[in-house]
């Protein structure tokens, strides 16, 4: 087996697979995965069935059937910055009413804490009361934060050595990467109204409030990338706030929340930060989103190629540099595998990620993705979006934690330029 050839301890003590090992290994398993469920009739089983048929606990099929639990998910990392990551996240879906005419809601948390006392709390709701009447989504958070920077735009030199990231942070940080920690305040909350079938019309308010901000590198001989653009475009480099409001247009067809088999997402936002409301400076932003899932076999519906799409354009003003859109800018942080957190930003921001999402055991427990990712950016400097471009790929492992709601723990590898990694997570990227 190739491992990595990196000076890095750490990395060499994970015994991480190479590329070309890993590709190999996901063609070996898609292979396979075409002969392993030909069978009719198969039971669905889940990790829960996993755990009882080791603890041999059988199940009294004269009593009614148990409520699906919350699945939880533990979460770890490190970064010298940051300290060692200990957290947990789960999500959980739940119906309001008859499963023909209301989509399933969703409810997520996650808490995190490091040992260098960077700890947050984090919570998202989309919520469809009976019929699909009224839909609420939320993501709401607070947190003393910390995310490793690496500037603005794409394009941007990298380090001859790749970095390796461990979920959400890089094991060690390099000479281009740029540790940034704050107190971090977001309640974000948006109400759809129900116009027509699978239409919705909405608004909310979006407040993201960055305190403390702490510039890890930063000394009177030299300055980061956050102290510049903060000082060029008139923002205070320890604190500031993008307050506002937004006004939303969702289209929504897909059969399920969490792993869809079929059906399109689409939503448009028109977002506004307001002087009055106590943001800094005012901006008009226009993001919008675009998810499409086409299953590809009847006998076994799981088979599924998905597309996604996710786009921030600034239209007018300025916006402070935390708040660019740009990596993990979606609300589970899922977007830009293969890269950490904010890697890739701007005043305005492209991402496009196409999956395949294949079985690999007759039973549902085991399935398998491969997915291929690029993204954009802009800077304040004169690049412009679509100008450079940064690709990533790579594959994963799904096991299947809870059959009722479909909820699936995730294991992936990608690799982009100058950046891979193993990235966890409770329920498919998008």
């Amino acid at each position: 087996m190739h491992l990595f050839s990196s000076g890095s301890s750490l990395k060499k003590k994970l015994l991480v697979p190479s590329f070309t090992f890993w590709w190999k290994t996901v063609f070996c398993i898609i292979c396979c995965s075409n002969f392993s469920y030909a069978q009719e009739r198969i039971t669905i089983r889940d990790l829960g069935d996993v755990f009882k048929q080791v603890l041999k606990k059988k199940t009294d099929s004269t009593q009614p059937a148990k409520k699906p639990g919350i699945p939880i998910l533990p979460s770890f990392g490190y970064n010298p910055s940051l300290g060692f990551v200990i957290g947990a996240k789960s999500v959980m879906s739940f119906q309001l009413g008859t499963a023909e005419k209301t989509t399933a809601s969703v409810v997520g948390v996650e808490a995190l804490y490091t040992s260098k006392n960077i700890v947050t709390l984090q919570a998202r709701h989309n919520i469809f009361l009976p019929e699909n009447r009224l839909n609420f989504q939320g993501n709401w958070q607070l947190s003393r934060f910390g995310i490793v920077d690496f500037g603005i735009g794409s394009g941007n030199a990298r380090d001859s050595k790749d970095e390796f990231n461990l979920d959400e942070f890089p094991i060690e940080n390099s000479d281009s990467s740029f540790p940034i920690t704050f107190n971090y305040i977001r309640l974000q909350e948006k109400v759809y109204v129900k116009v027509a079938t699978h239409f919705f019309i909405g608004g909310g308010i979006n407040i993201n409030m960055h305190k403390r901000i702490t510039d890890e590198k930063l000394s009177p001989t030299f300055s980061t990338p956050h102290f510049l653009y903060s000082v060029r475009n008139g923002f205070s480099s320890t604190d500031y706030n993008a307050n506002g409001l937004l006004f939303s247009l969702q289209y929504n067809t897909r059969e399920h929340p969490i792993r869809s088999y079929g059906g399109m997402y689409a939503e448009l936002t028109l977002g506004t930060n307001a002087s009055w409301m106590g943001s800094s400076q005012r901006a008009v932003q226009l993001q919008y989103e675009f998810r499409k899932y086409w299953s590809l076999s009847k006998q076994r519906p799981d088979k599924v190629l998905a597309f996604w799409h996710w786009g921030s354009y600034m239209v007018s003003g300025k916006v402070p540099y935390l708040d660019l859109p740009g990596t993990g800018s979606d609300a589970y942080y899922r977007m830009g595998r293969g890269y950490t957190i904010s890697r890739v930003k701007g005043p305005s921001y492209a991402y496009f990620e196409t999956e395949y999402r294949f079985p690999i055991t007759a039973n549902h427990l085991l399935s398998g993705v491969c997915f291929v990712n690029l993204q954009t950016a802009s800077d304040d400097l004169g690049k412009k979006i679509f100008q450079f471009w940064e690709p990533a790929v790579g594959s994963g492992l799904r096991i299947l934690f809870q059959k009722q709601s479909r909820s699936t723990i995730c294991i992936d590898f990608a690799k982009g330029r100058g950046s891979s990694g193993i990235f966890f997570g409770l329920n498919e990227a998008f």
